[in-house]
């Protein structure tokens, strides 16, 4: 079978970075010293691999070890983590993505400047839940948000968007919020390049291929923004972490397949993925 890959896939910096900042912590401080709250990265392959490497990934802020340092994942957590983490007199390790860690330092300089924070994101997701820390009120809106309920009205009001969701979307909600009659509305660009180029890239793959493959942990925002993107392109999309969940049905009748990959997706999966896909 023909298989064409997309020219931007796989890590992003941020998870690249994430990734050393654990192993190197590990390194120094030896296994099983290392607790980090929550998975490092979205991508179950990787978690395993940094599992065995010694690094807990099952870290509790109450009740962990202060002998053991803390890591703070990519997607970085608020204010009051690394608060309690110092008054407890926890070694923390930061491995917080830098442009979360950008989206951090805006909201609290949006409040500061006296602007009601909007947060375009999933209020469910870590880095929207640590993000909205660095202000006393955020309101976080998505899709299917009533904004006539859901935002307050304020003079002035700041945006910013999760890190990962697609400029297509940030701009129709944006665009939505400007029909009302605020008498100011600041707009910060939060998204993330690397993820930007990607959707790109998997967006135009989508329209060459008869079936397209996207690769990453099924709860990867980016990943599952990713396969949304590809589905709205047109063609048949599925969204896979490994070889392991392919069926031969996927491409029954099709010619050409599209491989592509979320920013937290290690290169080895792609390979495998796509060197068993040629064999067919």
């Amino acid at each position: 079978m023909q298989v064409k890959l997309a020219t931007d896939r796989g890590f992003c910096f941020g998870v690249e970075d994430a990734i050393e900042i654990a192993e190197d912590a590990v390194n120094r401080h030896g296994a099983g010293e290392v607790v980090a709250f929550g998975p490092v990265i979205h991508n179950k392959q990787v978690v395993q691999r940094l599992e065995e490497a010694g690094l807990d990934q099952s870290g509790d802020l109450e009740t962990v070890d202060p002998s053991k340092a803390v890591l703070i994942r990519s997607h970085g957590a608020g204010p009051e983590t690394f608060e309690q983490a110092e008054k407890r007199g926890l070694n923390i390790v930061d491995a917080t993505c830098v442009l979360v860690k950008r989206a951090q330092n805006v909201v609290k300089q949006l409040h500061e400047g006296g602007y009601h924070v909007v947060m375009i994101g999933d209020p469910n997701h870590p880095e929207v839940r640590g993000v909205i820390g660095y202000a006393p009120k955020v309101t976080v809106i998505d899709r299917g948000t009533d904004l006539a309920t859901a935002l307050p009205y304020r003079e002035r009001l700041g945006i910013v968007a999760q890190t990962t969701h697609s400029p297509e979307h940030v701009a129709n909600m944006i665009a939505e919020i400007l029909k009302r009659p605020y008498r100011e509305v600041k707009i910060v660009n939060t998204l993330c390049l690397e993820v930007t180029r990607r959707q790109e890239a998997a967006i135009a793959l989508a329209k060459e291929v008869d079936v397209m493959f996207v690769l990453g942990g099924l709860h990867s925002a980016n990943t599952k923004e990713v396969a949304r993107l590809c589905i709205e392109a047109g063609g048949d999309t599925y969204h896979l972490e490994t070889w392991d969940q392919f069926d031969p049905s996927m491409v029954e009748g099709k010619k050409i397949a599209g491989v592509t990959a979320g920013a937290s997706t290690p290169e080895w999966v792609i390979t495998e993925f796509t060197e068993k896909l040629e064999a067919m």
